[in-house]
């Protein structure tokens, strides 16, 4: 059994199914079990943050919306509304166990966005010195369908990464994984453990539960890829439960996803954890083994394009076969890399008409998250 006590920063995301009913709104037993736990830890000596979902549930039900399908405007004034009664459920519920709470409401930017991420960083990092538990969630209330996170699992891995939390815990409507999706299949078994996440374990994902919920177990699987790779371990489990917490705690039944033995830190997991490439560069049997070799990206290793993006966005690169195995900070905007794509270093100054780099993605600006063994890449050529 594996025990909650030994990890000292906790991230916790709470779904939205979990503390708002359709009909009677914010499920307030829960929350005061959920806030006991967090106490429980606090006294420990852990630091534990919060990732709430809950704002346009609860709005939708304060507001007598139902259950029909919401207008953008609508969702942003149903978060409106929910964020300040979420918040003050927070705050009512962790100071009856003698602790102080603070709102912090991201966007997309706040994240992927260097200069942001380093800000929220700090931000966060405050209130945990002034021992109040940072209440998370996205700022619905002016987030839009191309600038959102979409689902509150992603959201809390970066969270997690960006705080240095060793361990990530996603409460769901689900005890774990199973080998697929159990509500669909009879015969599905229940996987305890994941040393990582691999393409056979991401083809056992579902989808959605239920209409309050923008995630499934696929969102979860790619919250585990980000804090994983990251050096943060990963727990799915039911919060169905009161107490959800220390039902871990009891050994009750979750998955753990360990950590990466070999974790990318600080600026490089900003890198990683990058939710949405603004492109995407296709490589080469050759250049796939540079890469797992420690090599920076050349323009010769690059057979494929795609993506309208910017000098310093992160783009994923693909092997040959369409697997994403890194992402890294471009040197070139995407006109002048497919313009390059192909060609050796000494032939770039004459196709661009100026010295430019000669790699495409430094690798000091790259992430590598493919491991397979480099006899098996050089095999591929």
């Amino acid at each position: 059994m594996q025990s909650l006590k030994k990890y000292r920063r906790i991230t916790v995301k709470i779904g939205s199914a979990l503390l708002v009913d359709r009909a009677a709104g914010l499920k307030r037993e829960w929350l005061a079990s959920l806030a006991e736990d967090v106490s429980t830890l606090a006294a420990g000596g852990a630091d534990v943050l919060v990732v709430s979902s809950g704002a346009i549930a609860l709005g939708r039900t304060v507001l007598g919306l139902g259950k029909r399908a919401l207008k953008l405007e609508e969702s942003q004034a149903a978060a409106a509304v929910g964020q300040i009664e979420l918040a003050g459920a927070w705050s009512e519920a962790l100071a009856r166990c003698g602790l102080r709470s603070g709102q912090v409401l991201v966007t997309l930017g706040d994240t992927e966005e260097r200069r942001r991420y380093l800000n929220a960083r700090a931000t966060i990092s405050t209130l945990l010195k002034m021992k109040a538990v940072p209440v998370i969630n996205e700022n619905d209330t002016v987030a839009t369908s191309e600038i959102r996170y979409g689902d509150n699992d992603r959201l809390a891995a970066r969270v997690a990464t960006m705080m240095g939390a060793d361990l990530l815990v996603l409460l769901s409507d689900i005890d774990g994984l199973y080998t697929a999706p159990p509500a669909h299949d009879a015969a599905a078994k229940f996987i305890p453990v994941v040393e990582r996440i691999t393409p056979e374990i991401e083809a056992m994902a579902g989808a959605a539960a239920s209409e309050l919920s923008r995630g499934g177990m696929r969102t979860k699987l790619d919250a585990g890829k980000i804090a994983t790779a990251a050096g943060t371990a990963m727990i799915i489990t039911s919060g169905t439960r009161l107490s959800p917490l220390m039902a871990i705690e009891r050994g009750e039944r979750a998955t753990w996803f360990k950590p990466s033995a070999n974790p990318v830190k600080g600026y490089k997991s900003w890198i990683a954890g990058q939710l949405e490439p603004a492109g995407r560069l296709t490589v080469d049997a050759g250049a796939v083994g540079a890469l797992l070799s420690g090599k920076s990206l050349l323009p010769a290793g690059v057979k494929l394009v795609s993506g309208n993006f910017s000098r310093g966005d992160t783009v994923a690169i693909l092997t040959p076969e369409g697997r994403e195995m890194a992402r890294g900070l471009v040197a070139y905007d995407a006109a002048d890399a497919v313009r390059i794509a192909g060609l050796k270093t000494a032939e770039i100054e004459a196709v661009l008409g100026y010295e430019a780099r000669s790699a495409m993605i430094h690798r000091d600006d790259l992430v590598v998250s493919m491991r397979e063994p480099m006899e098996e890449a050089r095999a591929e050529g």
